[in-house]
């Protein structure tokens, strides 16, 4: 397939799970990806799997200076863009009764601050056609037991997708939220281990944890022009998890 033939794009938190299952899709589909995160050896390690169409830029979501690196590079190289996948997140447990400032600003701070300077950055060099997608989470509709900030984030973010369709009015940009469920990423499976693993698995009505591929698959068909009717959507990819 090639719905993405020409176009560029920039997923952050690329190097890794849903971001580098979506990059790896983008560019079968005929895209030049730039994958941004934190981690210089993941970033390279992604690149050499990615191959020729990828380029890789260091940096946080949450550090401006580091955005307009990466936002600078897009442009030296390729001159505009077509696709931003805001998918860079962080979330940890704290019940109510524990939680700490440091612990909202973090969450907050890449989760809802990094969404929005990830995608107002990006506007100067985007135009009619052009996509922005943002990582949102089942969490985000349904909470989820000790992730008040996570689930609060998230729900932050899908309203942003809301204000921004009525901002975007007129651009032809299209802007609208990618939820996964329980997603077997890298980092999940150290986190839960296989016994953790099982039971998010038996919360979902489809019985398992989404592979990186299913989500990078849906973000690919919001990327193209088979999703050029939506705007402010949300897609759940959640096996069920948050329909219910």
């Amino acid at each position: 397939m090639t719905r993405l033939n020409g176009k560029t794009a920039v997923i952050t938190g690329g190097a890794t799970g849903i971001g580098r299952a979506a990059a790896r899709r983008f560019i079968e589909e005929g895209a030049f990806v730039f994958i941004f995160g934190r981690r210089q050896a993941l970033l390279d390690a992604a690149v050499a799997d990615l191959g020729p169409n990828a380029r890789a830029v260091k940096g946080s979501v949450s550090d401006l200076a580091d955005l307009d690196r990466l936002y600078a590079a897009v442009k030296a190289e390729r001159g505009s863009l077509d696709i931003v996948f805001a998918n860079a997140g962080t979330g940890s447990p704290l019940a109510l009764g524990q939680i700490t400032p440091e612990h909202i600003d973090e969450t907050f701070d890449t989760n809802v601050k990094g969404t929005i300077f990830t995608v107002q950055k990006a506007l100067p060099l985007m135009g009619q056609g052009g996509s922005i997608i943002l990582t949102g989470s089942s969490a985000g509709t349904t909470g989820a037991p000790a992730f008040s900030a996570y689930s609060a984030s998230k729900a932050a973010v899908r309203n942003l997708a809301r204000t921004w369709a009525e901002d975007l009015k007129g651009t032809g940009i299209r802007v609208n939220v990618l939820s996964p469920g329980a997603t077997a990423t890298e980092l999940a499976k150290e986190a839960l281990g296989e016994e953790g693993q099982k039971v998010f698995a038996s919360m979902t009505p489809l019985q398992r944890m989404a592979d990186p591929a299913e989500i990078g698959a849906a973000a690919a068909f919001l990327a193209s022009s088979d999703s050029s009717f939506m705007t402010a959507s949300e897609v759940a990819v959640d096996g069920g998890l948050a329909q219910l």
